[in-house]
């Protein structure tokens, strides 16, 4: 297949775990990767690693940053006419609090908002690929979730869990609002959960922390059996058509009441938008 006629897929995280799988199984496929990432030296061995099994683009940037991931989506429409796929799998969990540059807590910041500027920002360069879709990496965590959308941003009281568990429900809800507003477009929006996979995950973590996700790794998935899903829903002719879905080993799940909630859909979307509005991207 000529480079020119091939898919081509933009990834976020997918220097490690369950990403990287992702990247060299989908470059095994005919996808053209475009790798989002913050470390060029990871990307560019990823890249060797990929050969000339496909054409890759590196694309830097930082999830928590709005500014780089507005000059992010500008690079990408400078170089980039279409998109076919969109794999939100970058994410992680912290065990103390964090802000961002822009002043959000770290783990929203990272696992949604700067995945909703990204993903909004890219939906033109979808419209124009073939069946497009987007695939979003959720967590079972979504069901530890107290969603309270004034507590989003800056917490009263930070707790690991709750503030994990409500990052990936917001992973859910914002992939059903795009499968809704997005399908006119023939463009598919479908969440995952990958399993507890044994990873650098919970890097962010401190050594307490670290010790407790060490002792849980070897009843953890392997990053080839995590990355399952996220494949199938990328790249599997029986999903083709399928959208504003909840998915775990590969199959429809149904996630928390909240998770299905179109109110909390709504809320959070608005909520995203006031976030992100000084940073939309200027199109090439």
């Amino acid at each position: 297949m000529s480079n020119v006629n091939k898919k081509i897929a933009l990834i976020t995280g997918p220097t490690s775990g369950i990403g990287k799988i992702t990247a060299l199984e989908l470059a095994k496929r005919g996808y053209n990767l475009i790798l989002l990432a913050r470390n060029a030296q990871k990307a560019d061995a990823l890249q060797m690693e990929i050969g000339d099994q496909a054409e890759t683009t590196f694309v830097e940037c930082d999830l928590s940053d709005l500014k780089s991931v507005q000059k992010a989506v500008e690079k990408i429409h400078a170089n980039h006419s279409r998109i076919d796929l969109l794999v939100n799998n970058a994410g992680l969990m912290m065990d103390h609090e964090e802000f961002s540059k822009q002043d959000i807590e770290m783990t929203f910041a990272v696992n949604h908002v700067g995945h909703f500027l990204l993903t909004t920002g890219l939906i033109d360069l979808l419209k124009a690929g073939k069946d497009a879709r987007i695939v979003h990496v959720s967590s079972g965590a979504h069901q530890f979730a107290k969603f309270q959308i004034d507590q989003l941003v800056r917490p009263e009281k930070f707790s690991a869990w709750t503030t994990y568990g409500n990052s990936k429900l917001a992973n859910i809800l914002f992939s059903n609002e795009l499968a809704e507003r997005l399908q006119p477009m023939g463009i598919t929006s479908n969440a995952l959960h990958p399993g507890f996979v044994a990873t650098s995950f919970g890097s962010g973590f401190s050594s307490f922390g670290s010790i407790v996700m060490w002792l849980a790794r070897p009843f953890a998935k392997s990053p080839q059996e995590g990355a399952q899903t996220s494949i199938y829903l990328a790249s599997s002719p029986e999903v083709a058509d399928t959208t504003g879905k909840y998915f775990d080993d590969c199959k429809p799940k149904t996630p928390s009441k909240d998770a299905q909630s179109k109110f909390l859909a709504t809320k959070l979307w608005e909520l995203s938008e006031k976030l992100v509005k000084d940073y939309k991207p200027a199109k090439a």
